[in-house]
């Protein structure tokens, strides 16, 4: 059973929501989210989705460079 499951708080510094997702806390912070220390970002909804939207030209560049031999 994992922290998400037994009920974490969001990570990102004024929220006090669930938590539904967990990150690496470096990508988060990459992402432009405030987060509250710890190794893991626990994030909510609504910041799980403000990640993946400020995440996406990241991950895409990370592709073409897999994809050069």
């Amino acid at each position: 059973m994992g922290r998400v499951s037994k009920g974490t708080k969001c990570s990102v510094e004024g929220c006090d929501k669930e938590a539904v997702r967990s990150i690496d806390c470096k990508r988060a912070q990459a992402a432009g989210l405030k987060i509250r220390g710890g190794r893991r970002a626990f994030l909510c909804k609504e910041h799980y989705k403000e990640y993946k939207r400020a995440s996406r030209k990241d991950k895409i560049v990370e592709r073409w460079r897999r994809a050069i031999p």
